[in-house]
């Protein structure tokens, strides 16, 4: 049957839920471009009420499937649509770098939740021989019902609300953020900021104010005002600091951070079994530029020579496949799990080792005059093992031990994660 032209129907005539359907597909940029064709449309795009469906249509479509968009304060608009997009980029893992609160982990995640989105630190759980984490929520961003962001900061335990501080989020590029207690929270309401106008209370009385005048233009025109005027800024500041209840905190985007199927031991790894104390760590795996793997522990930066040399690297990625040599299943047969202290593994392909990769230790890089070190290649030789069910383990010549290498995150979610007794923070 051929297609009739004549009944064919223009975008105008389509019903508007059709025509909202058809324009959440589209980007803001387009929507504006669309919007400019007649008033019609100019009236149906506009962020302004009825049309904030349509605005609501793109943020469900984008966003739907990871937050309640109707439980956020703010109404969906333009500018509603350009903060989620800005702060979308704070999902997944961030590092802190720099000084902090001692003891705060260093190790940060951002997630969704129903009205606000959440960040939260990530430390090892206290239980012994576990790979449990522990996920405290500390920084909350939301939206007002005007639209403005709303960004809260609780540093400490337990929580509640007058510990809470107001905090300011700002981004250095894509990679990098900066935590800032906001101005306006830390300074003292009764001192005039302005340096260059004077604050006149109203019905002070005529003698007050000229004084007042006289002392603030003899100030800047007598000699030496500049270096007054210096040394009364540096007050200022000092008292403002002084009232600061939180330092400003930077943090640099973890990018990378799951496996994929071209590279499985890309990300961060939960471990157990490097440090004498046997206590959880996080380590992270890269590849660099020239097609090679490194393995380092993912620490305070403020540490001496923290996460600096690697626990593992090699410059060649290609696995051993099955069937193995005799000399290479007689190195695996001899080593035990340092993992399976204290654990149940329920899985029986986690010993059937599918894959081998031949790797080295960071002490040829770092102490090449370890005694031993550079006259035996098996004091620094080493093996990752990649089993059937797609877990990783690895260990070295020199020693008869296995260590585990654990995910922290998979698919969005923290895994063996120890619930919070924090309770669910409410940005209103």
């Amino acid at each position: 049957m051929a297609l009739d032209l004549e009944s064919s129907m223009s975008f105008s005539e389509f019903p508007d839920d059709v025509q909202l359907n058809i324009l959440s597909f589209l980007r803001p940029i387009e929507i504006s471009a669309f919007a400019c064709t007649c008033h019609r449309f100019a009236a149906l795009c506009s962020p302004s009420s009825p049309s904030t469906d349509l605005w609501l249509a793109l943020c469900e479509r984008r966003w739907g499937s990871k937050t309640e968009l109707r439980r956020w304060s703010a109404i969906p608009s333009p500018r509603f649509y350009k903060t989620l997009d800005r702060w979308e980029q704070l999902i997944g893992f961030w590092r802190r770098i720099g000084s902090g609160i001692p003891g705060t982990p260093p190790l940060v995640f951002f997630e969704w939740s129903p009205s606000c989105m959440i960040g939260s630190r990530i430390s090892p759980s206290t239980f012994a021989a576990s790979y449990a984490v522990r996920k405290v929520p500390f920084l909350w961003l939301g939206l007002s019902a005007a639209g403005e962001t709303l960004s809260y900061l609780h540093p400490d335990n337990p929580l509640s609300d007058s510990d809470v501080i107001p905090v300011t989020i700002s981004f250095m590029g894509c990679n990098h953020f900066v935590v800032e207690e906001t101005r306006s929270f830390c300074m003292d309401p009764n001192m005039d900021d302005s340096e260059e106008v004077l604050a006149v209370e109203a019905g002070s009385p005529p003698d007050r104010v000229m004084s007042e005048i006289y002392q603030y233009f003899a100030n800047r025109t007598s000699p030496g005002a500049e270096k007054s005027l210096r040394r009364q800024r540096k007050k200022k500041e000092k008292e403002r600091l002084g009232r600061r209840r939180w330092e400003a905190e930077h943090f640099v985007k973890i990018s990378n951070y799951f496996p994929t199927p071209a590279r499985p031991l890309q990300g961060l790894w939960k471990v157990i079994g490097i440090s004498e104390d046997m206590s959880l760590e996080f380590y992270l795996v890269t590849h660099d530029d020239v097609g090679g793997i490194a393995c380092r522990r993912v620490g305070d930066s403020a540490e001496p020579f923290s996460g600096y040399s690697p626990v593992f690297w090699t410059s060649n990625t290609t696995f051993l496949e099955s069937p193995f040599s005799k000399e290479e299943r007689a190195i695996y047969s001899m080593k035990e799990h340092i993992g399976s202290v204290g654990l149940v593994h329920c899985n029986m392909d986690r010993e059937l080792v599918s894959r081998i990769l031949c790797i080295n230790c960071s002490y040829d890089l770092v102490l090449p005059d370890l005694a031993g070190s550079s006259g035996d290649p098996r004091n620094v030789e080493g093996r990752i093992w990649e089993y059937e069910d797609g877990t990783f383990g690895f260990g070295f010549l020199r020693n008869n031990f296995i260590i585990d290498l654990k995910h922290i995150a998979l698919d969005g979610y923290v895994l063996d994660n120890v619930e919070s007794s924090h309770p669910t923070h409410h940005v209103a």
